[in-house]
């Protein structure tokens, strides 16, 4: 069992009994909200109620609180063929990750609005592939992603889905996960299912913090980049760097983790800034986060990038010394 009680009503319960129920042998799931995401550029699919209570949760207001609306496994597919219909950009199965939607484009509408491209335009995409949604510009890629809220410790909503989405779409299916119960048979069960893609969130190293962070052990966590990627999974990883707590030290760790099992694995190094428990620690320094990229890529890895750049880095000064010091691909 995981560190998952919900809120509900003025109560509170476990996740798996308030967001997750069986009913007429059909699995519904608690959902509040589906959308294309930037600057993923792609379906957004976000649960209510996780098996984590992440002090540092930016989703809390419905992930640990009962939020949406039930969602069966044919809705979803309803919502994914909608999507699918709209797609404008199809990327092959081993791009099935928000990582590399960076790859094609910065979502910066440069080349819709003024007719010309920034100077930080991969210039992959002509300009009739890139949509205006509701949280900017960028292309519509051929994925559908469970996001917010986690509990692929109970797989088979997850399963039923993905069968679905395979059968009647051209979509893959990504999971962001924190990997808390991602057992070797629930793996097995979501990739006999079809499950494409896992975007792995590793908290901290170190299993103090970690369980302080979450309320869970990672243990079996810092097992999972070799049992993904064992059975064929996709698979990229994302740490936060919170000053004070998960520091460069431990994103070497993770790093040196990933690089042993395959150097290539995409890892995201993630600004953090304050919210719901953790309100009173500070974002890293432009230095810091620079520091952190370069111990990763010294562990090995080859694929490292620095997310939230407007939270490190928001001066001329700041942008500069990222620049001097990082690959252009890395921000």
């Amino acid at each position: 069992m995981g560190s998952c009680r919900v809120e509900f009503n003025g109560q509170h319960a476990p996740a798996c009994q308030v967001t997750l129920r069986q009913q007429d042998k059909e699995t519904a799931r608690l959902i509040t909200s589906v959308h294309l995401s930037r600057p993923e550029n792609y379906l957004s699919i976000y649960q209510s109620g996780c098996n984590f209570s992440c002090r540092k949760c930016h989703s809390w207001y419905f992930s640990k609180v009962k939020d949406g609306k039930w969602y069966t496994p044919q809705e979803i597919l309803k919502e994914a063929m909608a999507y699918d219909a709209s797609v404008t950009l199809v990327e092959p199965r081993d791009k099935a990750t928000a990582w590399h939607a960076h790859d094609t484009c910065r979502c910066c509408g440069s080349c819709v609005v003024y007719g010309e491209r920034s100077s930080s335009c991969p210039g992959v995409l002509a300009p009739e592939a890139i949509t205006l949604s509701p949280q900017g510009f960028g292309p519509v890629r051929n994925i559908a992603a469970f996001t917010g809220g986690d509990l692929v410790c109970c797989p088979e909503f997850y399963g039923e889905c993905a069968q679905l989405i395979h059968a009647h779409t051209n979509l893959w299916l990504l999971i962001e996960t924190n990997g808390h119960g991602l057992t070797p048979q629930n793996l097995d069960y979501l990739q006999d299912s079809g499950v494409d893609a896992f975007w792995l969130d590793i908290k901290a190293f170190d299993d103090k913090k970690h369980k302080w962070l979450t309320g869970c052990s990672n243990k079996n966590i810092l097992k999972l980049p070799a049992e993904i990627l064992k059975r064929n999974f996709v698979l990229e990883v994302l740490s936060l760097y919170i000053p004070d707590l998960v520091e460069a030290d431990d994103l070497e760790k993770i790093a040196r983790l990933l690089a042993g099992v395959d150097r290539t694995i995409p890892f995201t190094i993630l600004a953090f800034f304050p919210e719901y428990r953790m309100k009173d620690f500070s974002s890293p320094t432009v230095y810091q986060m620079v520091d952190a990229y370069e111990r990763a890529k010294a562990a090995g890895l080859q694929n490292i990038r620095l997310g939230n750049l407007g939270v490190f880095a928001r001066t001329q000064k700041d942008q500069q010394y990222l620049i001097d010091h990082v690959d252009k691909e890395a921000y």
